[in-house]
């Protein structure tokens, strides 16, 4: 079973049109879906950081890069 990036907490997108998905978890950006990247690195295991996110409530307040 594949990683679904777009359900997860620790997604998000970008302003960076080089890079335009994100994972604050792991602290990086992509071309491609993040789960993607992390499948190709641990050689086809998926993320295991992944979180169900809830879609009534945001992301921690830790997570805001301002």
């Amino acid at each position: 079973m594949t990683v679904s990036c777009h359900k997860c907490l620790h997604y998000y997108v970008t302003w960076d049109p080089q890079f335009p998905h994100g994972c604050r978890i792991m602290g990086f950006k992509s071309k491609r879906m993040p789960a993607i990247d992390v499948r190709r690195t641990m050689d086809g295991k998926n993320c295991n950081l992944f979180k169900v996110r809830n879609p009534k409530i945001s992301p921690p307040k830790a997570y805001n890069l301002r």
